[in-house]
C-alpha cells in the first residue's frame, strides 16, 4: 500500500534536487510542498484542537457539576458539543489521513528494520565522491543518511554536535505545539514533555534526513499553529 506513494515522494525529491542541488534542501522543499498539499486537513485539525481548548472550562464545570451522575455527565457534555458546533473527534480524521503520506516518507528517507528506504539506497548506489558529495546537507550536515548515534559512535560529541542540535530541535517542535495549545492544563504539559522527551530518543536514532523532514514539518506547524490562533482570537474578539 505504502510502495506507490513512497516512489512517488522519492520522485518528487529527485526532482527537486534537480532544481536546488542539493538533498537537505530538497527534503525541506519537499516538506513544504506536502503540509501545502495537506493544509485543509491541518486547518480542520487545528481548528479543532483550539475549539476544544477554548470550552474545556465549560467542560470541566460540567463535570464538577455532574461528578455524581456518569449518565447524566454524558447527556450533558454531549448536549453542550452539539449547542457549540464543536466535535470531540474532529482532529482525529485528517491526522489518520496524514498517516500514510507520513510512513511512506519515513520509509523512504529512513531505514525500516534492516531494509534501507529508497533515499539511502540512491546514495549507497552512487561511486565513492559522488555519494558523498549527495548526502551531505549543504555546510550543516555531513551526511543525512546517518543518525546521531551512528556519528556519535564513530567520531564522538565533535563530529555529532550538529546532529545532535537538530535532534534537540525535532524534541522542541513536538512540545512546542502542546504548550501553545490555549488553556494548556498541566497534564497536557507533561504529556508535552514527555513527547518530546520520546522524540528525543527517536531522533537520535533515525537518519538525519528523517530528522531534518520532522523539524521543518514541526516548525511549519508551530508557524501555522500561531497564525489560525491569532485568527480565532481575533474573530472571537469582533464576535
Amino acid at each position: 500500500m505504502l510502495e506507490p506513494i513512497e516512489k512517488g515522494l522519492f520522485d518528487v525529491l529527485q526532482m527537486l534536487y534537480g532544481v536546488v542541488g542539493d538533498y537537505g534542501v530538497a527534503i525541506i522543499g519537499l516538506t513544504i510542498a506536502i503540509r501545502i498539499l495537506l493544509l485543509p486537513l491541518t486547518v480542520k485539525q487545528t481548528k479543532s484542537m483550539y475549539e476544544l481548548q477554548r470550552i474545556q472550562p465549560k467542560i470541566k464545570a460540567l463535570q464538577e457539576k455532574y461528578k455524581n451522575d456518569k449518565q447524566k455527565l454524558q447527556e450533558e457534555t454531549l448536549k453542550f458539543y452539539q449547542e457549540n458546533k464543536v466535535n470531540p473527534f474532529g482532529g482525529c480524521l485528517p491526522l489518520l489521513l496524514q498517516m500514510p503520506i507520513f510512513f511512506a516518507l519515513f520509509r523512504m528517507l529512513g531505514t525500516t528494520g534492516s531494509t534501507p528506504g529508497l533515499f539511502p539506497q540512491y546514495i549507497a548506489s552512487l561511486p565513492g565522491a559522488a555519494a558523498e558529495a549527495a548526502s551531505r546537507f549543504w555546510i550543516i550536515l555531513p551526511d543525512i543518511t546517518r543518525s546521531a548515534s551512528q556519528v556519535y559512535a564513530d567520531g564522538g560529541l565533535m563530529s555529532a554536535w550538529p546532529y545532535v542540535i537538530f535532534v534537540v530541535l525535532f524534541g522542541a517542535s513536538t512540545l512546542l505545539p502542546q504548550l501553545m495549545q490555549p488553556g494548556a492544563q498541566a497534564q497536557q504539559k507533561q504529556m508535552g514533555i514527555l513527547m518530546g522527551g520520546m522524540m528525543l530518543f527517536f531522533g537520535w536514532s533515525v537518519s538525519a534526513g528523517v530528522v531534518l523532514y520532522w523539524v521543518t514539518q514541526g516548525l511549519l506547524g508551530v508557524l501555522q499553529q500561531i497564525v489560525q490562533t491569532r485568527i480565532y482570537k481575533t474573530q472571537e474578539e469582533h464576535a
